[in-house]
């Protein structure tokens, strides 16, 4: 008895297209080039689910900075002015995802140069 078996399989166009350059530039056999596939262990089979990460609703400077696309010193000035909303707790500012986008589409930003 062998220890292979004959599998038919019927491909889109472009998957045989680019299975035949892989066969034909790593001088491998198509068997040779899908049974290496099949039996590498980086060969994941199953479903992925993505999950992407909670944005936080309250911002440390540098985060508030990530988000405005601007310097955290910047930031941090805006907010010791007065002029960029914001809370102090103890020594450390703390800023609300809804609040800096509500600031920044009332068009409440003011130019540094004058």
């Amino acid at each position: 008895m062998s220890d292979s078996q004959p599998l038919f399989v019927r491909l889109p166009a472009s998957a045989a297209e680019q299975l035949e350059r892989i066969a034909s530039s790593s001088g491998a056999s198509k068997r040779e080039v899908v049974t290496r596939l099949i039996l590498a262990d980086d060969l994941t089979v199953g479903r992925h689910a993505f999950h992407p990460a909670v944005e936080p609703a309250a911002l440390t400077p540098a985060q508030a900075a990530e988000l405005l696309q601007v310097s955290e010193s910047l930031v941090l000035e805006l907010a010791e002015a007065g002029k960029l909303p914001g809370r102090r707790l103890d020594s450390h500012w703390r800023f609300s995802r809804s609040g800096l986008l509500d600031w920044l589409a009332k068009g409440e930003a003011r130019s540094r140069t004058k």
